[in-house]
């Protein structure tokens, strides 16, 4: 289950000395690189992630813009960031939750028990008056085990496989869902099939809303207890983000993390574009 962690918990924790390590997962689509915002000023002890290298890895374009990370590559990564067996892992960055979801995602579901989102992120600590560290965190090794993703994660053959399936989310601005601009991928559009809510529906600045707001947000594309749902966005980032949403509302949204990177340079995939969900235009 999702869980926020206010920054006044945060600091009651760090101050007692609890088993707990902070991780700044600061990323941008346009500053992907985090680790100068990260020396300038982080919660203090926080342990800068990239999430480009060690949360995804580097594919072909074939397999989208993030694959998930190898697992030996996460189990060095998770140790290297001092992550102990029993830990309180708290997540957090600068750009909605979007970095800091990924890393929730990732390591809930490769066995690590304790992953708490910082609550407002680095701009709520701050607002709550609570001091920065400047420099660089390396923390001694830990000794967690992480073992691959324990849940269903949707492949591009599993994408297809919707609207049948259950509900397929698409979090990508309406825009680019309607095939209006694409800036990034090569293919404008969406997966056949799938509904459209994007993830700044579901924030409030750098705030989730809260858990009543988006059972009702998710209940407008059909997402309820009881109906299969999956996410995907451009690369499956903010797919991370609409995942740890669902849990906030008590609903379970498996991911594509290949998402539309993947889909849009695989030839023969069909794609949709518009506002109906079902109107298929081509094919890559």
């Amino acid at each position: 289950m999702a869980q926020l962690i206010t920054p006044a918990e945060l600091d009651l924790l760090l101050g007692a000395g609890a088993d707990v390590r902070v991780l700044d997962v600061r990323y941008r689509l346009d500053k992907p690189d985090g680790r100068a915002d990260h020396a300038a000023g982080h919660v203090p002890g926080a342990v800068y992630v990239d999430l480009e290298s060690e949360l995804s890895r580097h594919g072909a374009p074939h397999e989208g813009r993030h694959p998930l990370p190898a697992l030996d590559d996460l189990q060095a990564a998770v140790r290297r960031w001092g992550i102990r067996a029993g830990d309180t892992v708290v997540v957090y960055d600068d750009a909605r939750a979007l970095g800091a979801s990924r890393a929730w995602w990732v390591l809930t579901r490769s066995g690590i028990a304790d992953v708490r989102l910082l609550d407002g992120g680095l701009r709520g600590w701050a607002d709550a008056g609570f001091a920065v560290e400047s420099g660089t965190v390396t923390p001694d090794p830990g000794d967690a085990v992480v073992h691959g993703i324990a849940e269903p994660v949707l492949s591009i053959d599993g994408a297809a496989s919707y609207p049948s399936a259950g509900v397929l989310l698409d979090v990508r601005a309406a825009e680019r869902y309607r095939g209006e601009v694409e800036p990034i991928d090569p293919i404008a559009g969406h997966i056949p099939g799938a509904v459209n809510l994007p993830t700044s529906e579901y924030m409030d600045g750098e705030r989730f809303r809260d858990a009543a707001t988006l059972t009702d947000l998710f209940a407008t594309v059909g997402i309820v207890p009881g109906v299969a749902a999956a996410a995907y966005c451009g690369s499956g980032v903010t797919a991370a983000q609409a995942a740890f949403a669902g849990e906030l509302a008590g609903l379970k949204l498996s991911l594509y993390p290949g998402s539309w990177s993947q889909w849009s340079n695989t030839p023969g995939r069909p794609v949709a574009t518009g506002a109906a969900p079902t109107e298929v235009t081509g094919t890559v």
